[in-house]
């Protein structure tokens, strides 16, 4: 059965920081593009951030470019989110999604792409 499990989430106050983390069971997503998305109340998800199956392609949302780091382990299996200088606007429930396979850049943003999803850790920035 495949897994994907986020932790890391928490209340942090503002220009605070937090480091959120998912850990894949089941399967390897070594070969496969990975992505944050987030999902605030009353609002639709909404991608964060993505990382090519090597590590080497990254893209942001453009509210959190400059603030949020992605990053992968593939010998763990594991995928990472450091963020920084959070916002109040940053509150949501954060989601780990991996894809079957790799996928081009130009569409990474979309949330149909994925096929895997954690259940979600909720992150309140409080002002």
């Amino acid at each position: 059965q495949v897994q994907l499990v986020e932790s890391g989430g928490g209340l942090v106050q503002a220009g605070g920081s937090l480091r959120l983390s998912c850990a894949a069971s089941g399967r390897s997503f070594s070969t496969s593009t990975m992505a944050w998305f987030r999902q605030a109340p009353g609002k639709e998800r909404e991608f964060v951030a993505t990382i090519s199956w090597s590590g080497d392609g990254r893209l942001y949302a453009d509210s959190v470019k400059g603030r949020f780091t992605i990053s992968r382990d593939n010998a763990k299996n594991t995928m990472s989110l450091d963020m920084n200088s959070l916002r109040p606007e940053d509150t949501a429930v954060y989601y780990c999604a991996a894809a079957t396979a790799r996928i081009p850049a130009y569409v990474a943003a979309r949330s149909n792409m994925y096929a895997y999803w954690g259940q979600g850790t909720q992150v309140t920035v409080s002002s």
